[in-house]
Formats: structure tokens, C-alpha cells, sequence
């Protein structure tokens, strides 16, 4: 990937110093330009290609917009993680602490047949806290985790030690510092 497109995937994104205590990095303004979002995924896709992935599995909600597209791209399934009481069927419940507040998550207890290949998809990799629980539930159910993957990572945030280094972890937009734009 050449720099000048990671520069302009960046540059999609806003950042707003304060939300919630921490600075919060927009996605919604690189979402509403068409050539950012299909760039996005291509690249994620460019990336992902020819790798043995049999479903892609993402948490909810703003996973969902990088995941979904990602899985139709590359030619697999799609498997939602959703907040607790949203899923009909019988699920495997999750909860882990985030750096706003505890979560409780839930899959249906059917949705990775054991021994399938699973790439976990995100917009963001900030403390590591959601995509450290996405990959316990994934392999709790039996799945092979064969990468996290995100639109963004904020490195300031060490995020990838939450996954202990046992993953492949791929992220488009790197932020360094919180006032790296």
C-alpha cells in the first residue's frame, strides 16, 4: 500500500478531542465519501486475499460496517457479535471491560463450527479489550483465529497486548499519539 493512500484514509478521519474523557477518532466522515470507504475495504481486502478465511465474525455496530462489506468482498460468511439480548437464538455470553465501561456481548452458540478458519474484523484497536473477548469467544466455540484485523489502531493505546502476540494483527490507519492527525 503506497503512502499518499494511507494518507488520505487518515485524513477521512475525524478526530474529536473530547468524547467520553478520551480523544475519539470519527469514522463517519471517511464512511460518507464513497472512494475512502470502497479504498478501505479493497485495501483490507488486498490485504486478506488468498488467506485461508472461512467466515468473518465482527462486533457490533461499527464493526459490522468494515466486516460485512469485507466478508461479501472476499467471498465468505458473515457472523455478528452483538450486544447481550439482542440475538433469538441460544448464545455463548461474553463480558470484558473496555476503556469506557464493562460490555456484555453474545454469538449464537452454532455460529463456528469447530475447526472453521475466523478473521475478526473492527474499526478500531484501542486498549485491545473487545478484540481480546471477540477472539476468546471465536475460540471458545472452536474457531481458529487466523487474524484481527481493524480500520484503525491507536498504538498510544498498546492495544496489541491484550491479544499476547499470538495473532496476526492488521491495522490501515495508524495513530501514534492522541493528537496525531
Amino acid at each position: 500500500m503506497d503512502s499518499d493512500q494511507k494518507l488520505n484514509l487518515k485524513s477521512a478521519i475525524r478526530r474529536i478531542p473530547e468524547f467520553k474523557g478520551v480523544v475519539f477518532w470519527d469514522i463517519t466522515t471517511l464512511l460518507k465519501d464513497s472512494t475512502c470507504f470502497k479504498e478501505t475495504i479493497k485495501q483490507l481486502a488486498d490485504h486478506y486475499r488468498g488467506k485461508k478465511i472461512d467466515i468473518i465474525v465482527s462486533n457490533e455496530a461499527r464493526g459490522f460496517i468494515i466486516g460485512a462489506p469485507l466478508a461479501y468482498e472476499l467471498g465468505v460468511g458473515f457472523v455478528p457479535i452483538r450486544k447481550k439480548g439482542k440475538l433469538p437464538y441460544k448464545c455463548l455470553d461474553f463480558t470484558y471491560t473496555t476503556e469506557y465501561s464493562n460490555d456484555s456481548i453474545q454469538i449464537h452458540e452454532d455460529a463456528i463450527p469447530n475447526g472453521q478458519n475466523v478473521l475478526i474484523i473492527d474499526d478500531l484497536l484501542a486498549t485491545g479489550g473487545t478484540a481480546k473477548a471477540n477472539v476468546d469467544m471465536v475460540e471458545k466455540l472452536g474457531g481458529k483465529v487466523i487474524g484481527v484485523g481493524f480500520l484503525i489502531e491507536l498504538e498510544y493505546l498498546n492495544g496489541r497486548k491484550a491479544l499476547d502476540g499470538q495473532y496476526e494483527v492488521f491495522s490501515l490507519v495508524k495513530y501514534k499519539t492522541p493528537s496525531d492527525i
